[in-house]
């Protein structure tokens, strides 16, 4: 298939603010394209991921692909809720109806709450506990790190301060040589703050070194911090520095992560 015409619409979820939170570039298309063309335009565009967008025979249902500059990717939330926003903005959806995405990682469902809020419904992501990869030995002192283990995609890091969180300076080859997909490094939020927990998440591996606004971080962190915390809906504050902010509401499997977007521009593929 042509790329020639192809609608791009570039939207900031997680966020209700232009440029915050993380920028998804959506393309709806007639047909699928072949996957060397999406990984192409995903890197020529070079931000977090770019989402591909198939119909199917319902109206409200939908194929999903997304890429990052560097590769596939099997689940992602920003993605997910920037596409259910760029679709309802473009008349293609109603308002109202939830609308299903056919994944690598199963049928997503993206549900519209009033108020530009939209939450989309994820599958949840155990964590193995673990020990801290030799890699990342003497990023922080043993003190300070309350936890670590490992999900498919992350490598996840749990600190005892939100300042150390914020304040971290990535050593992007330590991490790469994890050999994860990601670290989630995540702490307690501030007291005082409103919100419940922090994370940054970095995945050079994947061809991303911070990422903005992570929703599939959710899976994982969601249920680790409401265990943790006591709390069946949780904020979560992600530090990087566009900043982003997501509501998680764990429910056993299952995971619901809410969050605002704004579409920043559209155009047409020359």
């Amino acid at each position: 298939m042509a790329t020639q015409g192809i609608p791009i619409t570039w939207v900031d979820a997680f966020t209700d603010t232009p440029f915050a939170g993380n920028p998804a570039a959506v393309c709806v298309l007639a047909e699928p394209l072949d996957e060397a063309t999406m990984q192409s335009l995903a890197f020529e565009l070079g931000i977090a991921e770019t989402a591909f967008v198939t119909p199917t025979a319902s109206r409200s249902t939908f194929g999903l692909r997304w890429f990052s500059p560097a590769t596939e990717i099997d689940l992602c939330g920003h993605a997910t809720l920037a596409t259910a926003h760029a679709l309802r903005q473009a008349g293609i959806v109603g308002g109202e109806t939830p609308l299903t995405f056919h994944t690598r990682s199963g049928a997503l469902v993206a549900s519209f709450e009033g108020d530009g809020v939209i939450s989309l419904d994820f599958p949840a992501d155990a964590i193995a506990e673990g020990s801290l990869p030799p890699a990342l030995a003497g990023q922080w002192s043993e003190a300070s790190i309350t936890f670590c283990g490992n999900t498919d995609f992350f490598s996840f890091v749990a600190l005892d301060s939100a300042a150390l969180v914020r304040d971290y300076q990535p050593d992007l080859a330590a991490i790469a040589a994890v050999g994860s997909k990601a670290l989630l490094l995540t702490a307690p939020a501030d007291p005082g703050s409103g919100d419940d927990y922090v994370l940054r998440v970095f995945g050079p591996n994947v061809g991303i070194d911070e990422d903005p606004g992570t929703g599939s971080a959710q899976c994982s962190a969601g249920p680790y911090w409401a265990k943790i915390l006591g709390r069946d809906r949780l904020r979560a504050r992600q530090l990087s520095p566009r900043g982003a902010l997501l509501v998680v509401r764990p429910a056993g499997d299952r995971v619901h992560i809410a969050g605002s977007a704004t579409t920043v521009l559209s155009g047409r593929l020359c």
